[in-house]
């Protein structure tokens, strides 16, 4: 019987090669394939990038007809972002050219004509929505404010709801920019047209809107405002809302049951989002790697620290594998994954992938934003973490010294942004004390150290109340600092006991952070010389460590999500426990 032979090489389609020939002849061709249907154009300019044309390419998408043309092929949008980065990243300024060439395009004659404007604003929204998921913030909202220009000429019913639409999307990439004093005013304004229309009886679903307003709470620290509105945005989902306004509802919403220690309500949000994603945008795209950061940020804070990194690192895969290059959404995955690897090694001290991945957040965030923007402002705490860490771990005086004073640096830049930003009472202020008071610590300025602490207790418990979290972690560094160095024993098991408390009230008995507790307590107590006391809490900390072993024994698999729950019955189950 005969052997069937192996093709060694397949001929290409046709089609493809049809394609390549126009490439091979593109300076001959240029003006006819203007011609040619969208995607077909869009393949050639694909092409042109593939080949590394890349100054071709450039002066091809600067022209915005023909960028709007490949914004219209739907279907290969993951491939126009590999483009439109690789050109940013070439030095072409195409975002920027593409913005100010849809402003300049909004000329008397197109304000005046009906037809006109409405074609206007379906490419401006487009664009916009482009740019803003591709982020470029700055030239998205650009768009965005042009087009809310063209909404306000008349106060008709439709360009009401149009510039309704125009403000909460300017809002989200406001929220996402950190420009927070214009977002709080574009709120405010997408607020009275939702009443504007309400008076001429037409009713809108604000469940985008109640989220934007949520996330601008959140990032101000107004957890309990921005927990009442997720539940506001929640009521308002219905069939007819888009599939990527539903994953974020829910993220936003488990984002904030997290901060209001809700964990089991949060989780099944998170989980239903990760999965929603999957099902309509698939785990490839864009959104589904938003929903994994968050469900990161839900499993870091439920101590579920491994897992967390699992995912975190999903996320980045695929937003390098959608955007690579000096993109925003690649180094705020850098830095997420940063902080994780960095609280997932702490007792090992192993700081290697920590340090890369929040160094090569810094690098591309110095690259594509301003000098004083408040993303900076995280990465650098994150960075400055580690090194604090590191240079704790040298064993080397002029190393240690070098590292700490680079820390410092960094800690205090963040701190002048966060304060320039959200003010002294806020969480996020109160965290860069903290931060600076565990930097003090390790520099031996004890006194420092201590007003850092105490001022970082004093603003989180204001804001958050005496149990929560974050006061722990506050009054855990301040028991460190008297117990380690100020010889200040009896305030220090005091505050040692009350983070226990704490931490076993949120987490439980297996809680990773009750080891630094106990241990603090066994240096106290054995300083003290309290035999029963070293024996008790020597007891509890060997317990401690079988809880955890057996813990860390089972295998996890964050991704194995098992929920058989519709939104609907999310809804329900989460106004329910509210009334009760």
């Amino acid at each position: 019987m005969a052997t069937a032979c192996k093709l060694e090489w397949v001929p290409d389609s046709l089609y493809n090669t049809a394609i390549s020939a126009i490439v091979a002849t593109y300076g001959r061709h240029r003006r006819d394939i203007k011609c040619l249907q969208e995607d077909v154009q869009f393949d050639i300019y694909y092409k042109l990038y593939n080949k590394g044309r890349l100054c071709q390419l450039g002066l091809e998408f600067s022209d915005i007809d023909t960028f709007a043309k490949a914004l219209k092929v739907n279907d290969k949008r993951y491939l126009l972002h590999h483009c439109f980065q690789a050109l940013m990243d070439h030095g072409v300024k195409i975002s920027e050219t593409l913005a100010e060439a849809f402003s300049v395009q909004i000329s008397e004659d197109v304000i005046k004509d009906q037809v006109k404007r409405v074609r206007m604003l379906q490419l401006g929204f487009t664009l916009g929505g482009f740019l803003s998921d591709a982020g470029w913030f700055d030239d998205s909202e650009k768009v965005y404010k042009a087009c809310l220009e063209i909404c306000q000429v008349d106060t008709t019913q439709g360009s009401l709801c149009r510039a309704l639409e125009c403000s909460v999307r300017l809002l989200h990439v406001q929220n996402a920019n950190c420009k927070y004093d214009v977002a709080e005013r574009t709120c405010i304004n997408a607020f009275k047209l939702v009443e504007k229309l309400k008076t001429m009886g037409i009713t809108v679903s604000k469940a985008t809107l109640y989220t934007e307003y949520s996330t601008l709470l959140f990032a101000k620290s107004h957890y309990d405002e921005a927990f009442h509105n997720c539940t506001l945005a929640l009521a308002e989902i219905t069939t007819s809302l888009s599939h990527k306004a539903v994953v974020d509802v829910l993220r936003q919403c488990s984002k904030a049951c997290v901060v209001k220690r809700e964990f089991e309500k949060a989780g099944l949000l998170i989980k239903h989002a990760v999965l929603y994603a999957r099902e309509h945008f698939g785990t490839k795209h864009p959104k589904y790697s938003d929903a994994l950061l968050d469900y990161g940020f839900f499993l870091l804070n439920i101590d579920s620290i491994s897992a967390a990194v699992q995912v975190y690192q999903m996320a980045l895969d695929i937003r390098q594998s959608v955007f690579g290059g000096k993109n925003l959404f690649v180094a705020t995955s850098h830095e997420d994954l940063a902080y994780a690897c960095y609280v997932n090694e702490y007792s090992s001290g192993k700081f290697t992938d920590a340090k890369d991945h929040a160094q090569k957040a810094i690098e591309i965030l110095c690259d594509i934003l301003p000098e004083q923007h408040l993303l900076l402002s995280s990465s650098k705490r994150v960075k400055a973490l580690i090194l604090e860490e590191i240079a704790i771990d040298s064993h080397h005086k002029e190393t240690e010294a070098k590292l700490l004073q680079e820390a410092q640096e960094l800690h205090l830049q963040s701190l002048e942004l966060a304060i320039k930003a959200f003010g002294e009472d806020n969480v996020q202020t109160a965290k860069h004390y903290g931060n600076l008071g565990r930097l003090y610590q390790s520099m031996q300025r004890y006194q420092e150290a201590e007003e850092m602490h105490l001022k970082a207790i004093d603003i989180k418990e204001r804001l958050l109340g005496p149990d929560d979290y974050e006061v722990s972690l506050s009054v855990g560094h301040l028991a460190s600092l008297y117990n380690y160095d100020m010889a200040k024993f009896d305030e220090a098991e005091k505050l040692y006991l009350r983070s226990i408390a704490i931490g076993k009230k949120l987490f439980g008995e297996g809680y990773s952070g009750l080891e630094y507790d106990y241990r603090g307590l066994l240096r106290l107590y054995s300083n003290l010389n309290d035999i029963n006391k070293t024996s008790h809490y020597s007891n509890i900390l060997q317990q401690w460590n079988q809880i955890r072993d057996k813990n860390n024994a089972v295998e996890i698999k964050p991704l194995d999500i098992d929920i058989d729950i519709t939104v609907p019955e999310i809804v329900q189950l989460m106004f329910s426990s509210q009334q009760t």
